[in-house]
């Protein structure tokens, strides 16, 4: 709830329900806003799962971002360059779907 409330502050409440709301984005936007739910209903592991699958759904196209920037920084950038983690986030870093 705190996430959705403070991503509505800083980019506006039009922005964000245009964001979550995209037609491509509703399977993600529904298992984050319905793990929600879940959470507030009292069942918080199920709700947590749903959630966080919702959310890599929802900012996948901003992960090759990420990980480049922190590919950057240098102790974080060295540890993504060990052999078992390069991989691995070589697998998360090329998505193509953008935003």
């Amino acid at each position: 709830v705190l996430f959705v409330a403070g991503l509505s502050f800083v980019i506006g409440l039009e922005r964000t329900f245009r964001f979550f709301f995209q037609k491509h984005k509703m399977k993600a936007t529904a298992f984050f806003l319905g793990g929600v739910l879940i959470v507030l209903i009292g069942w918080p592991l199920i709700g947590m799962i749903l959630e966080i699958y919702g959310f890599f759904l929802l900012f996948r196209g901003f992960f090759p971002v990420v990980v480049g920037f922190i590919r950057r920084v240098p102790v974080l950038g060295y540890l993504l360059n060990l052999p078992g983690i390069s991989s691995l986030v070589d697998k998360v870093g090329e998505s193509n779907n953008m935003v």
